[in-house]
């Protein structure tokens, strides 16, 4: 083969790809800095969440969770893996000896149990996999959180609050 019949079989190959992407890929999304787009929802006492997106195929949510000075996130386990990256403030895991600043990135694992405590406050952005469980001091599961928890958080707060759904949120 020329560099030429190479390159255009290139092309070629190129240009079926883009038709199968342009078929079957979801359309990109976007969510502005703007309440409008995701107002920020009372999750317990302290804590709001503002809600990214929500993926149902894979089970997985991204969110900012602000923590106001004392807020707690009260123990749970994920039983899938988690990222998150403090924006704002400073927060740790009680079990843990180390404190998250902002540009800290936190990687969990399936498995672990901790609880979440900021003394000044704070915003992380988290993706969460797979839901997690709030456990009593037994080790007992109070409440399951999933994608489908978080979207009804999300949508029920909407209703309440007269505020639009918006469609970009989900996958």
């Amino acid at each position: 083969m020329t560099v030429n019949e190479v390159a255009s079989n290139a092309l070629a190959v190129e240009n079926r790809v883009d038709k199968m992407r342009d078929k079957y890929a979801l359309v990109e999304g976007f969510v502005g800095a703007v309440e409008e787009d995701s107002p920020w929802v009372p999750f317990v006492e302290n804590v709001w969440i503002r809600h990214l997106t929500f993926d149902v195929r894979s089970s997985s949510a991204a969110n900012v969770l602000w923590c106001g000075a004392g807020g707690m996130l009260g123990r749970h386990r994920h039983r899938g893996p988690v990222s998150g990256f403090t924006l704002e403030g400073t927060w740790r895991y009680l079990e843990y000896d180390w404190v998250a600043t902002p540009g800290s990135f936190v990687r969990e694992s399936p498995g672990r149990t901790h609880t979440l405590y900021s003394e000044e406050g704070m915003k992380t952005f988290f993706w969460l996999n797979g839901p997690l469980e709030f456990l009593d001091d037994e080790n007992r599961v109070l409440e399951t959180v999933d994608v489908f928890w978080f979207i009804d958080h999300y949508e029920r707060y909407c209703h309440e609050q007269n505020i639009p759904i918006n469609p970009r949120l989900y996958l």
